[in-house]
């Protein structure tokens, strides 16, 4: 439908049609899906009558295909002006053939991969009926008491940036064309903006930092998502400078609208409107609703302060009718750029064979490939992995038998589809032992017996344990990032036989991992790996894959190092100056400064030479880019993959400025004795930072390069 037809649509409605518009709902609202056929319990309380639901505009959390086209084609009867309905939901790390978690997906540091999961996800959710997907979530994140790390990507805004343009990609192929690539769906940046700063590591509580370093550390990413040709963003729950995100004109219409040029969709979190009284910005529901709408919030999702308020504010002229229409107008453009007004059902009727690629055994496949390279190998003390397969395996531990290692966000995932470690071993291994536990949380004395008594009559041990998948996610805070205490004691006595012992390791946020480091001879940290995790597990443990995966966010030393990250400021007494004090530095009594592990730390089972920086000029102007070239060999005896990563340093600024930032990555894949020369392309540009003014620019002076353990540089930009 051309701008016109849109136009005529928004004409014909009443302000109140247009107002439902806004209204965002959950399926249980819909005929088809209530089982008594009318509104009752926690709907009549939010007041939405049959009337409503028939006005309302898109619905969350809509499941299959089936569900979705019963709820439009009774929907469409009673639209006047036939405005179907968007459907959209929490595809985050896939659909039914579910992915590791994005924060492992940060760790394959493939931005390839990344996409390929995108689009695959897509295939399967659309076969559904869904059109809208709320990822990615490219939240910066450097405190892993915060559950929801699992669903960022890390700690870094440039590998964070890079993956929000490949999700968004992967989601959408060709934005131009949903409209006709029923196999796409529209993506949805979130959470706008600097969700993952939450004090303290708890889930929705207060963010507070310098404008300069929301703009040059935490707005990256979602820029990159929406140059990438995200069609809507969500708002955060938390405070921006104070303001609550979804009731913040400034973040909202200055910002994002103005500053990131986006025209799309704005869509509140869960319920984000109405906490704006919470916050104590807004007196009631009605000025939540006028700060909403005066911040371009375009949906509101699951509370109906608009629904209750938006008619009056506007009849006594609080509230401009052209606020409304703006926001109508988006809604609409979205429906219509998805193809909506033409096919409700998105081809869905025409040809629902579409839903043979579910849990397809090619997109499984994919999901085995992207968990194994997600996976980061963190000790291998004598080399003892990989483990021959004729070797006798007892594996061990809560995680061994069970198939919850999909992770949270895997909602419409079944754990019955999983591969858990027992089936993936017990696939490539001559003789595995097993002897699980049915808790993470509480081992008990008989389990413990049972584990030493297979593990004394195996070659090696292979433990496997970690996280419950619920301890992770949305609104699991932990104050201490240990295992649960129950699983020391297991460790201990496992250790006590003296067999070799590999630990692997499903989670889904950096943990402490003393008490367990120095019991393990060999440590693989394994997220939460999806679908396919058993058979990832077993093709690393077994050399089939050789472990590429690099950290995305820091290891911390101990929970009161948080937080701890790569790109740190000196201070003005480093420890480490030439000229330090023995101890009035910047530093911890009783712990290093650094992290247990780094950032971009990952081991392999062969070995990586860097040799041979050479820079193109010693200088470099926005009129003349450096040319930067690194040669990288493989000196072991197996084929591996290497992940390039390019760091500088700005030595002399107007601020202080980082240590080393990460500014270009490559991986590659070298055979035994191959080598391959890396060129990095940088310009001027990526020299600019954010002055105490937010002038973003660059400063003339020397830079340091730094590639791989050893290899550094000076350049000059005149």
């Amino acid at each position: 439908m051309k701008r016109a037809g849109l136009e005529a649509i928004l004409a014909d409605m009443t302000i109140s049609e247009k107002v439902g518009q806004l209204l965002q709902l959950a399926p249980m609202f819909y005929k088809g899906t209530l089982t008594e056929g009318e509104i009752t319990g926690p709907m009549a309380e939010m007041g939405i009558t049959q009337e409503v639901s028939e006005r309302a505009g898109s619905v969350l959390g809509s499941a299959t295909a089936a569900e979705m086209m019963a709820i439009q084609e009774e929907y469409l009867k009673t639209s006047r002006l036939g405005i179907p309905l968007i459907f959209m939901a929490d595809v985050v790390h896939g659909y039914k053939t579910i992915f590791p978690i994005p924060l492992a997906i940060g760790a394959t540091w493939d931005v390839a991969l990344a996409e390929r999961m995108a689009d695959i996800s897509a295939s399967e959710a659309t076969a559904a009926g869904l059109q809208v997907t709320f990822s990615p979530m490219v939240d910066l994140v450097r405190d892993p008491r915060w559950g929801r790390v699992m669903e960022s990507t890390g700690e870094d805004s440039d590998l964070n940036s890079e993956m929000a343009a490949s999700f968004v990609r992967g989601y959408q192929g060709d934005a131009t064309k949903l409209a006709e690539n029923h196999e796409k769906m529209a993506a949805c940046v979130k959470h706008f903006a600097a969700y993952g700063a939450a004090e303290a590591g708890r889930e929705y509580n207060t963010v507070d930092m310098s404008m300069r370093e929301l703009y040059q550390h935490y707005l990256p990413a979602y820029e990159a998502a929406i140059q990438a040709g995200s069609k809507l963003v969500m708002t955060a729950f938390n405070v921006v400078d104070g303001v609550p995100a979804t009731g913040n004109e400034w973040l909202m219409r200055d910002v994002l609208r103005k500053e990131m040029r986006f025209d799309g969709v704005l869509i509140s979190d869960w319920g984000a409107v109405k906490e704006i009284v919470n916050h104590g910005t807004a007196g009631n529901t009605a000025e939540a609703a006028e700060q909403s709408l005066r911040a371009s919030v375009d949906i509101e999702m699951m509370t109906t302060c608009y629904l209750e308020n938006l008619e009056a504010l506007i009849a006594d002229g609080t509230v401009a009718e052209g606020l409304l229409d703006e926001a109508v107008m988006r809604i609409l453009e979205l429906k219509n750029d998805m193809g909506l007004f033409e096919d409700p059902y998105r081809g869905l009727k025409t040809n629902p064979e579409r839903q043979q690629v579910i849990l397809s055994a090619e997109h499984r496949a994919a999901a085995r490939e992207i968990a194994a390279d997600s996976m980061v190998l963190l000790k291998n003390e004598h080399a003892v992995l990989p483990l021959a397969t004729e070797k006798r395996v007892a594996l061990v531990g809560p995680l061994a038998k069970t198939q919850d290692v999909l992770g949270a966000w895997s909602w419409l995932g079944d754990t019955q589809d999983a591969v858990s470690v027992e089936d993936g071993m017990f696939a490539q291994f001559d003789t595995v032992d097993v002897a699980g536990a049915a808790s993470t949380e509480h081992i008990t004395e008989a389990e413990i017996a049972e584990m030493v008594r297979v593990a004394q009559n195996a070659d090696v041990i292979v433990l496997a344990l970690g996280e419950a998948s619920n301890r992770s996610g949305e609104a699991n805070s932990i104050a201490t990032i240990r295992l649960p205490e129950a699983q020391y004691d297991m460790i201990d006595a496992l250790h006590k036989i003296g067999k070799p012992v590999v630990t692997v390791l499903f989670n889904g946020r950096p943990l402490d991992l003393h008490g367990l480091l120095e019991k393990s001879d060999a440590l693989l940290e394994a997220w939460f790996p999806g679908t396919e995790a058993g058979n990832a597990v077993a093709d690393i443990l077994s050399g089939k894959v050789n472990p590429n995966g690099k950290l995305p966010m820091s290891f911390p030393y101990t929970t009161g190092q948080i937080p701890v990250y790569y790109n740190h400021l000196s201070t003005g007494r480093p420890a480490d100056a030439t000229d330090a004090q023995e101890h009035y530095v910047s530093h911890y009594l009783d712990i290093p400064n650094q992290p247990l592990f780094d950032f971009g730390f990952g081991l392999s089972y062969t070995t990586f030479d860097y040799r041979h920086l050479t820079l193109s000029s010693d200088t470099i102007s926005i009129n003349q880019p450096l040319n930067i070239s690194v040669t990288v060999k493989n000196t072991g005896n197996i084929a591996g993959k290497e992940t390039v990563m390019l760091y500088i340093q700005d030595l002399v600024g107007k601020v202080s400025r980082p240590r080393k930032e990460l500014k270009r990555f490559e991986k590659i894949m070298l055979a035994p004795n191959e080598r391959q020369t890396v060129i990095f392309h940088i310009t001027e540009e990526d020299l600019r930072y954010y002055k105490p003014n937010l002038d973003f620019s660059s400063d003339p002076g020397d830079f340091k390069i730094t590639i791989g353990a050893h290899l550094e540089a000076k350049f000059c930009l005149v």
